[in-house]
């Protein structure tokens, strides 16, 4: 198959109409990212020897697992507010280094520490990143991708939403590790939501996931590495820094 990871193969079909359950909502009026403007100059600034992830406080930093090198933390501009900001680490040797920054969008009513289905907040949480998929072919990921037109947004939803699932790395919130992301199980049961990703942007809040530029997913998918453990740390800024 293609260079850069394993891809699984799925029928272009299978599970379209699950997905568009799990997927529903994603979206709002479009509006500037304030946030925009600094993340473009973060990312020009990498920072180096940190001994630890600044903005994460110990109740989030002691649930990440030793053995984890890569961290991708999404801050929260509020509890209430859809408008976020990346950052992403490497650990060598014992310090961090953080590699690039960028603005990020979350649910469109902001954050929660005990989420639900539909309830347009996304959860606050470390979680594993395992697997990955989408609609495009995979840029070099090194996750397992599922190429799929089954992650095709549909097209009742706005224009501007049609290529959300272009790209998307699940974030391991109820779900099956080792599965697409579009898989519908979930553990916790229905009630506690699902298909919580990082996927492509379009200009505002999402019903749950973390959502950025196409250019940043395909840093992601190129980066991420399931052999250093990577995960994501996510919270309105508050919260993370208990």
């Amino acid at each position: 198959m293609r260079k850069g990871g394993a891809v699984r193969a799925v029928a272009a079909a299978a599970g379209a109409g699950l997905l568009v359950l799990g997927a529903t909502g994603c979206g709002g009026p479009q509006k500037k990212d304030t946030a925009s403007a600094r993340a473009e100059d973060d990312r020009k600034a990498p920072e180096a020897g940190l001994k630890r992830v600044p903005g994460v406080g110990d109740r989030l930093w002691k649930r990440v697992p030793e053995e984890s090198r890569q961290v991708l933390v999404v801050s929260g501009e509020g509890r209430d507010s859809a408008d976020s900001h990346a950052a992403f680490y490497t650990k060598r040797g014992a310090t961090w280094t953080r590699e690039r920054a960028w603005a990020t969008h979350n649910g469109r009513k902001g954050w929660t520490t005990d989420h639900h289905e539909d309830d347009l907040r996304s959860p606050v949480g470390v979680f594993t990143l395992s697997d990955a998929g989408g609609v495009l072919a995979q840029p070099g990921a090194r996750l397992p991708y599922t190429e799929s037109a089954a992650f095709q947004a549909p097209h009742y939803w706005k224009k501007s939403y049609w290529h959300d699932f272009d790209l998307v790395i699940a974030i391991d919130y109820n779900r099956v590790k080792g599965t697409p992301p579009n898989d519908q199980t979930r553990p916790q049961g229905q009630s506690k939501g699902g298909n919580i990703w990082l996927h492509m942007d379009h200009g505002s809040g999402t019903s749950a996931c973390v959502s950025q530029s196409k250019a940043d997913m395909e840093y992601l998918l190129r980066t991420l590495d399931p052999k250093q453990r990577p995960v994501v740390v996510m919270g309105d800024q508050a919260d993370l820094k208990v």
